[in-house]
Parts: structure tokens; C-alpha cells; sequence
């Protein structure tokens, strides 16, 4: 496969430095978690803080003078060849010296420090090692503290309850799928822009990501495990070709996931699969892939924090939501951002909560990095967009919400917003929610257009579902076409609508009441699937007729199918054939048969596949 060359290259590329350290007398007895009771000050008394370590040209994580970093976090170094990093010496106030090595990124510009044990919260670890060049080295010393988690086994998840069966679409050759029905009530005006990527849940029924045609027919169906719910596909270059990529973990009710996120080929199979460093598990809020083989990815991380200060309780918590850049062939961290140390609590329009419950201050849904690594985020819970510095992790600016640097014009502001990119010609789009609480009397999509000289922002364009005034308490997206036509993922609707460059209805789709799909995208799409096609059979009542029912899941070129059947597995011969109407297509044979198989034929006649010979029911 194109991806397994990479195994001995990992080997080489990885450079290790054992730390020479004395452990601490008797601290690998001590429990990772502090004495219960109040909960420790979490919230920072500056928001200054700068990942860029002063006159080395290296970004660092945990960022200096941080409190929020996981007892199991490494210690990033990136900016410098993995060789121009010697000498690590880290030491944490309670846990003592660490041993462990430094290990390189595969993009040959930095190397993570990867502990034997982890820390402990609410520590100070001090960190120094020398950076650069042989004979022009420096030493480089900070700190960062650690936090306290929250556990998150109490926070329930959402129910699944039985979808209804006029909710869901049935297969006898793949009993096993049931995917929603997707029904389309404005045809298709715009062809070119490829099939309809969506998930599904949380809410009834089968969870999985899903390709639809434009016509609303089935293409895949991924169904995941029981208690794992899939979200966020979408098609992204990695190594050079177009690959379905989405996250598949746990949803809680609070909002956020713990999971992984997976890379998919158009041959189906898995090539990538992505996890969260540091202690933490992937968020299901984003997933990008840059050209590097570098993955971004959100992180919501539950801490203990007193939140008296801000009107919460002694004993609370705080959701600290962070970005996390990973290198994908190693699963080593090679830089991370958090909120809570560049954004005031204050800022939140989510209330604080009177009780334990975890504070969503911030909740993080949107990464969208600039080529020169700029980053430009969305927090749902601040009402704002920001502009992160690359390598520092300063917030340059900040679009919306009770701190803007711009004078927000007429429309321009939003609540509750999802999915911030920067466009090509500088202006920024985002899925304005408006709700929950509700703030505008229905979502919409949004074009603004910003002058940092003159700190004004201003709306170019407003796209709002021309029918229905729709409201998305929740989730949504806004995919801008390379015609400049636009798509919205309605979210928890759940529908998709593509809008032209004057608002007109292009396009537009429902799945059944209650399902949800949290972004909805348009992608020209040609899967290839590994596995063989599926058969089922069966005679009709009378015995004198054979039923036929073929799919493929996931083939996009089926033409036609051609019906072998005979007396024995060893003994068919084609006896008919019938087009590909559907994921599901299906044939009466006017003779009864023992054994059937089918062989996909694409539209100029070329065999695709074909099925293991079944036995038909009844015969």
C-alpha cells in the first residue's frame, strides 16, 4: 500500500536523548490526582502567554507560564532539527526529575520530550535544554504548570432511541445497513458539485458517516459499533490523493467527544487513524490536514477549577478547550494552544453554572490554518472568531462578541456560531446559528468582510434558506464551492441546501425528524471498494421464479449487473442482467435457480466485481 513505505522511515527518523535525572524518594507511590476538596485556581490572572521562546526561533509546548498542560503531556520543541535539541532537563515540583527521551517529527523541524512517567497535577514543572547548532547552542529555560482533570465518566452521553422503520432505508443483499432516507424536495441544479457527504446522530437509528448522490440515492454506508457515534465527513488531501476523513468516538451530552479521527481511501480502507496527545482523546469539533502530513485537531479538556470568582462555585469545573497540531506518522505533539490562556472566562456568554457541573466557556468548533500558519478559529460559546499567531499562539485579532477589535456593521454580528474559514479573497465565512439560546429569528450562512486598518467589519453576503426560516439550536456548516456557490449543513435540522451567488435554491435535501448530521458537504467522489459485491436470493411463492437483489457498498460505477445462476456454486452461467437502479438493485428470474452470484459491469461494459455464489432461499 502507498502508506506502509513509511515504517522504516519512522525508524530512521526518530532521535532519542536519554535525560540523565535522580527520581524523587518515594513519589511513584503518589496518586496523579491532588486531596479532594475546593478546587485549585485555574483561571489565569494574565493572557499573555507566548509559545515562542524568546531568541531561539522555537515554539514550545505546554506554553511558559501555562497552568492548564495534562499530567501526561509531553514537552514540545518545534523550530529546530531534533539534533539542535540536547540536554532536556525537566523537574516537576512534586514529581521530581523525569527521565525520558526526545523523540523527531517527521517534518525534520523539532522533536516532542516523551516522559517515562507522567506528572502531577497541580505541580510546577521547570524545563531547560540547550537549542541550536553545535558550538552556537543556548540555553533555553520556562515553566508551566499542571492542571487537575475532571473525570468524564459521570457526563452521560445522548440516547439512541429506535429509529421508526419510515425513518430508514432496508437491504435484503445487506440486511445488516440501515441508513436514514435523505429526501430531496429541490432537484439538483448543479451536477459538478458531486454528491452529498453527511453523518448521522447523534439521535435514532444507526450511526456512521454516509454518501448520498444528489438524488438522495444511497452510495456508503459506514455503520460504527454500538455506544460510538461518527461525525465531520468530509474529503481532504493526504499523501497526495483525495481521501474521506472523519472523526468516530463518544459523544457527551455537554457537547464535545472523545474519540479519534480516521482517513479513508476511495478503496474504503483505512490508511490513517489520528489520535489526540498529551493525556487527551480528539474532540469531534475539527479535523485539517495540511500538505506535511501535519493534522489539526480539537481537544476539549475537563479541569477542576474554583470558579468563585467569576459567580460559579469553590468545587467547579472549566471545559479548557485547546488545539492540538499533530505529526501523523509519528502521533507525537508538535505544538498545542489553549483557551483558557488567551481568552478571559469573562468573554463567555454561556452562564456559569451553580453546581459542578463543567463550565463550556469557550467551546471550540472550527480550525482553519493560513499558509503561513496563522490559524483562524470559532468559539461557539464567545460569539467570536479569532486570529492566532503562528508559533506564539497570540490572539492578532478578534471578530465579534463582547471584545471585538472591529466595529461590527449592520448584520454582521453573530451568536453561537460554527465553522469560521478565511476565503481566498479575504473575507470570512461562518454558519451562523442564532440559537439556543435563541438570538436571531433564523441561521444563515455569512460573508464578512473585515479592514484591519481601519478595524471595521462589514457583511457582503447573507445566505439563508429561501423556503423555511431555518434555526439550528446546534452544529451547522457553510462550504463554499470553487463556482462560488455555497452549501449548508443545517446541523441539527438535520438538512443540506446548496444556495447560488444570488441565494437561489440549488439544492436542497431533509433527513427524517429527530436525525441530526453535524456538517453536511458536496464532493465529487469515485469509491472503489476491496471487498466483493453482495447478493441475496430467493424463489417467489410458486416456486417457479427467482428473486435476485445485488449492491455494492460504496461502488460509484456500477453501469449494470449481470445475473449468474445455476444448479450447483461451480455450475453458473449468466441468465440475465439488470441496471444499476439504486444502492440496492433487483431482478425476477422467470426459472428457479439453486445458486445465483452477480458481476457489477461498469457503462462501457467493463467487469467490476464479482459476488461469492449464495445458495437461494427456499431452493
Amino acid at each position: 500500500m502507498r502508506r506502509n513505505g513509511y515504517i522504516v522511515l519512522l525508524v530512521a527518523a526518530v532521535a532519542w536523548v536519554t535525560v540523565a535525572i535522580v527520581l524523587g524518594t518515594g513519589t511513584g507511590a503518589r496518586s496523579l490526582l491532588p486531596p479532594s476538596g475546593p478546587s485549585p485556581a485555574c483561571l489565569p490572572s494574565t493572557l499573555d502567554h507566548n509559545a515562542a521562546l524568546a531568541g531561539t526561533g522555537v515554539d514550545v509546548s505546554p506554553a511558559p507560564g501555562t497552568g492548564t498542560a495534562n499530567p501526561r503531556t509531553q514537552i514540545s520543541f518545534r523550530g529546530v532539527p531534533v539534533t539542535e535539541i540536547q540536554a532536556v532537563a525537566v523537574e516537576g515540583s512534586r514529581s521530581g526529575y523525569h527521565h525520558g527521551h526526545v523523540y523527531g517529527y517527521l517534518q525534520g523541524d523539532g522533536g516532542s520530550f516523551v516522559p517515562e512517567k507522567p506528572f502531577m497535577a497541580g505541580e510546577h514543572v521547570s524545563v531547560s535544554a540547550l537549542l541550536g547548532p553545535a558550538g552556537r547552542e543556548r540555553r533555553a529555560s520556562f515553566s508551566f504548570g499542571v492542571a487537575t482533570p475532571y473525570p468524564t465518566d459521570g457526563i452521560p452521553g445522548f440516547p439512541n432511541p429506535t429509529a421508526p422503520a419510515s425513518a430508514y432505508q432496508s437491504f435484503v443483499s445487506a440486511p445488516t445497513l440501515h441508513p436514514p432516507i435523505l429526501s430531496v424536495t429541490a432537484p439538483d441544479r448543479d451536477p459538478a458539485a458531486g454528491d452529498l457527504m453527511m453523518t448521522t446522530g447523534p439521535g435514532p437509528g444507526q450511526y456512521g458517516p454516509l454518501i448520498y448522490t444528489p438524488q438522495g440515492r444511497l452510495v456508503w454506508f459506514e455503520s460504527v459499533p454500538g455506544g460510538l457515534n461518527a461525525l465531520n465527513l468530509s474529503l481532504q488531501r493526504y499523501e497526495g490523493q483525495n481521501d474521506l476523513t472523519w472523526w468516530q468516538g463518544r459523544v457527551f451530552a455537554s457537547g464535545f467527544g472523545q474519540g479519534q479521527d480516521i482517513v479513508m481511501d476511495s478503496n474504503y480502507q483505512t490508511v490513517a487513524t489520528v489520535n489526540a496527545g498529551n493525556g487527551y482523546e480528539a474532540d469531534l469539533h475539527d479535523f485539517q490536514i495540511t500538505p506535511d502530513n501535519v493534522a489539526y485537531l480539537t481537544v476539549y479538556n475537563l479541569v477542576r477549577c474554583d470558579l468563585s470568582s467569576v459567580g460559579g462555585v469553590r468545587n467547579g469545573a472549566v471545559v479548557d478547550t485547546a488545539v492540538q497540531e499533530i505529526d501523523i506518522k509519528t502521533g507525537l505533539v508538535r505544538w498545542e494552544w489553549h483557551s483558557l490562556d488567551h481568552v478571559a472566562a469573562s468573554a463567555s456568554h454561556a452562564p456559569v453554572p451553580t453546581n459542578a457541573t463543567p463550565w463550556d466557556c469557550f467551546h471550540l468548533n472550527s480550525i482553519d490554518v493560513e499558509p503561513n500558519g496563522n490559524m483562524l478559529i470559532s468559539a461557539r460559546s464567545t460569539w467570536t472568531t479569532y486570529r492566532l499567531e503562528a508559533g506564539s499562539g497570540k490572539v492578532l485579532w478578534r471578530l465579534g462578541g463582547a471584545n471585538s477589535s472591529f466595529a461590527m456593521g449592520p448584520g454582521s454580528e453573530v451568536a453561537w456560531q460554527h465553522d469560521a474559514r478565511l476565503q481566498p479573497d479575504g473575507t470570512i465565512t461562518l454558519f451562523d446559528d442564532g440559537s439556543s439560546p435563541r438570538v436571531h429569528y433564523q441561521s444563515r450562512g455569512v460573508r464578512v468582510a473585515i479592514d484591519t486598518a481601519r478595524q471595521t467589519a462589514r457583511v457582503v453576503h447573507v445566505y439563508q434558506h429561501p423556503v423555511d426560516p431555518l434555526v439550528a439550536d446546534s452544529q451547522g456548516n457553510m462550504q463554499t464551492l470553487p463556482d462560488g456557490n455555497v452549501v449548508l449543513g443545517w446541523g441539527a435540522v438535520p438538512s443540506v441546501s446548496e444556495l447560488g451567488s444570488a441565494g437561489g435554491l440549488l439544492l436542497d435535501a431533509h433527513l427524517p425528524p429527530g436525525y441530526s448530521s453535524y456538517r453536511a458537504f458536496r464532493f465529487p467522489w469515485r469509491g472503489h471498494p476491496l471487498g466483493q459485491p453482495q447478493v441475496s436470493a430467493r424463489l417467489l411463492a410458486a416456486k417457479d421464479s427467482t428473486a435476485v437483489f445485488a449492491s455494492w457498498n460504496g461502488a460509484t460505477e456500477i453501469g449494470s449487473w449481470r445475473v449468474l445462476a445455476g444448479t450447483s456454486p461451480n455450475a453458473l452461467s449468466a441468465r440475465g442482467t439488470m441496471p444499476a437502479s439504486g444502492f440496492e438493485s433487483s431482478l425476477t428470474m422467470p426459472d428457479p435457480y439453486s445458486y445465483v452470484a452477480v458481476q457489477a459491469i461498469d457503462a462501457t461494459g467493463r467487469l467490476l466485481g464479482t459476488s461469492t455464489p449464495v445458495k437461494v432461499e427456499g431452493a
